[in-house]
């Protein structure tokens, strides 16, 4: 019985569904019949001379005026561009021909041939399907009107007379157009036949468009039929299908609401409908949609069903708010509506109606300024790095009903200028707000902004900041940025003073003891004491030519001035070949080496000397620090796009340096100085990684030393031979 229930309730929105397919449907098929009315009541308004007629008498009003100043000269042309515009004589002179005459018959205009001249003097009504004289005293009193033309009967030639004499009377009563005067002149103008159905069919081609269609070809009953059908519909069929009443709070607007739209929608439709009636027109001469022609074809019946099944869902949805009439009949009356509600209000609080009327007041405008406050919060604080769809279009929704609210109350009162100050004036309180937070937003984050270029790094960057809250973010980032930078330079700063004791004892070391066996040298006449000295001599020489070379090659690199010469090396041959020259310190520092390299070859585009480098210094290193009789681990892996090598030792002292300084320069992990060494030597082999794209990485845990090396797999001839 439930099912049953469920399926009726769900039938009568498909039935909905159906209607609005079916009659937005019958509206498209109809599209053609529709456009050709409106085409054919276009052609009967231009072929009617009445309308012309009309439609031409201001146009010539400000035509006399402009005329006139071309005589006298009395102002200038832009003078007149600015107060008449580009009004409808610029397109009536397209067609005309036109001229100014004294009494004399002469012609006062200089634009105006004499073949011209003839033509409009002549008293043949067969020239001309129009002609027009406006004839002017001294004093610039209109003093005649006289109108004839092959397309006028004698009555269309009184009636156009009038018509004229009523527009020159107007425009000098509502605009103060007038002729300067001085002399007496008849302004005659003249449209051939030809012209005048030229000038009619192009005056009204942009009127076939909307009010064409909607007024002569019907389709404003159609849209109103339709409309009142589904309306209908979607209130009766709860009561006929024995269902219950459509589900939601949308559908629960009180019954004045629901008529109010309702009058709305149908009293205005053909203010409303001109909009639709111009898609009809665009998608029956193929403008609507520039596409190749089947998308376009679709497309153009996408939108339009789109559109008429948007309007009908309208209705639909206001018959199901009125569903409750037929269903809950009595019912309905006492709990739907705005009356009712304000009665049972009244009867229930009439003892202190006062008391709860300033209540109710006062919750309405907390919730209505809770409201306009959310929105105002949203717009303050709108994120520009996301897309602004939404925020453009909740400001176009607000204003749109702000604005329906305005002209409603307009029409119903009366007062359309004062609604409009109105809103003016409370828009102008909500933008002078809006932009005065944004203001004070701004200059809070210019105060953080030069604090921070003046190198306040302590500034305190808080508070809402509105659209700048991106902005305040980043800023805060890049104080937390700079404090780093500071805090790194204060480390290179000790680093420096470090490196002026480190260099300066361990190049005076070697220096001191050269200088000691030189002296002995000199006297000293045993030869086997010479040899000693000689050989002192040359290991302590060779000791500091390695500091020179090592401090030369930090500050290469530190510089960015160190050459790359990139060419194929074989990685696993190049560690041997390591292995094999440092061979002797390995077997000093007795220690026991586990190779875990590829059987192959392991081609890289490299810098062979500079990769040597890295791998000797690393296993230099291995050999001063590592503990004596026990195993170092060097492995190597290949991927597809890098090698990683990895080296593993234990150590011979307790590892309590920072693994994140280590790789600086003139940092020694051995800190009493026992092991000779500059400090240099992971920095340098750092610095020869980062400049080859590639990483190294020390770790410790408890004794455990470790070094990863990753280089990645350069294409050959990506780098070249480059001064990095």
């Amino acid at each position: 019985m439930v099912t049953k229930l469920k399926s009726r309730d769900n039938l009568k929105y498909l039935i909905l569904v159906i209607l609005i397919c079916i009659c937005s449907t019958v509206l498209l098929s109809r599209y053609g019949s529709f456009y050709e009315a409106g085409e054919k009541a276009q052609k009967e308004k231009a072929d009617s001379m009445e309308n012309v007629i009309s439609d031409m008498g201001d146009g010539l009003a400000i035509g006399n005026c402009i005329l006139d100043n071309e005589i006298s000269g009395g102002r200038e042309q832009s003078e007149l561009l600015e107060e008449y515009g580009m009004s409808q004589f610029n397109l009536l002179k397209k067609y005309m021909e036109y001229g100014a005459f004294d009494r004399n018959g002469e012609s006062l205009l200089k634009s105006t041939s004499d073949s011209v001249a003839t033509r409009l003097l002549s008293d043949s009504d067969s020239i001309y399907g129009i002609r027009v004289a406006y004839t002017y005293d001294a004093d610039g009193e209109l003093s005649d009107i006289e109108v004839s033309g092959s397309r006028l009967t004698p009555e269309e030639e009184y009636e156009a007379e009038q018509s004229f004499l009523a527009d020159v009377r107007f425009m000098e009563d509502a605009y103060g157009i007038e002729l300067s005067g001085g002399q007496s002149m008849t302004l005659i103008y003249g449209m051939s036949a030809a012209n005048v159905e030229s000038y009619a069919e192009n005056f009204y081609e942009d009127q076939r468009s909307g009010d064409m269609v909607i007024w002569y070809s019907g389709l404003s009953r159609s849209v109103n039929c339709m409309m009142l059908l589904l309306a209908v519909a979607a209130a009766l069929l709860p009561t006929l299908l024995r269902t219950e009443e459509y589900k939601g709070k949308i559908f629960r607007v009180p019954f004045e609401g629901v008529i109010l739209i309702l009058i709305v929608i149908f009293g205005w439709s053909a203010d409303w409908l001109y909009y639709p009636a111009n898609i009809l027109c665009r998608t029956v001469d193929g403008t609507l949609v520039h596409m190749i022609r089947p998308f376009r074809q679709m497309a153009e019946i996408g939108i339009n069903l789109a559109m008429w099944s948007g309007i009908f869902l309208i209705l639909c949805w206001a018959g199901a708010c009125l569903c409750g009439i037929f269903t809950r009949k009595r019912a309905y009356w006492k709990e739907q509506t705005l009356t009712s509600m304000l009665i049972r209000w009244k009867n229930q609080h009439e003892l202190h109606m006062g008391k709860d009327f300033v209540s109710l007041v006062k919750g309405i405008m907390k919730r209505l300024k809770k409201l306009v406050r959310k929105q105002y919060d949203a717009l303050t604080h709108i994120d520009f790095r996301d897309k602004t769809h939404k925020a453009i279009l909740r400001i176009v929704i607000v204003n749109f009903v702000i604005l329906v609210v305005v002209e409603l109350v307009s029409l119903m009162c009366g007062f359309e200028f004062y609604a409009l100050v109105i809103y003016s004036i409370v828009l102008f309180l909500i933008l002078r707000k809006f932009f005065r937070d944004v203001q004070r937003k701004y200059q809070m984050l210019l105060h953080a902004t030069n604090e921070l270029a003046e190198g306040n790094l302590d500034v305190v960057i808080e508070g809402d900041a509105g659209v700048f809250m991106p902005i305040q973010k980043e800023l805060c980032r890049i104080q937390q940025g700079f404090k780093k930078a500071v805090d790194e330079e204060v480390k290179n700063e000790r680093m420096k003073t470090e490196l002026v004791t480190n260099v300066s004892h361990d190049l005076r070391t070697p220096l001191t003891a050269i200088i000691t066996y030189t002296d002995l040298l000199k006297n000293e006449t045993d030869p086997e004491k010479q040899k000693e000295y000689i050989e002192v001599l040359e290991r302590k020489s060779f000791r500091l030519k390695v500091l020179i070379e090592d401090l030369f090659e930090i500050s290469k690199a530190a510089s960015k001035s160190v050459k790359m010469n990139y060419m194929q090396v074989d990685l696993v041959g190049l560690i041997r070949q390591v292995e094999l020259e440092n061979d002797s310190k390995i077997q000093d520092a007795k220690l026991e080496f586990r190779w875990k390299l590829p059987d192959h070859k392991v081609i890289m585009w490299l810098d062979s000397e500079k990769t040597y480098r890295i791998f000797e210094n690393l296993i230099v290193n291995i050999t001063k620090y590592a503990m004596a009789q026990t195993r170092v681990y060097i492995e190597m892996k290949e991927f597809s796009d890098k090698v990683s090598i990895s080296m593993k030792n234990v150590s011979a002292t307790e590892l309590d340096f920072d693994v994140n300084e280590i790789t600086d320069r003139f940092v020694r992990g051995d800190s009493s100085r026992n092991t000779e060494g500059s400090g240099l030597g992971l920095a340098i082999a750092k610095s020869f990684i980062e400049l080859q794209h590639g990483t190294l990485q020390i770790t410790t845990e408890a004794d455990l030393f470790k070094a990863e090396i990753v280089l990645p797999r350069l294409s050959e001839g990506q780098t070249g031979q480059t001064e990095v």
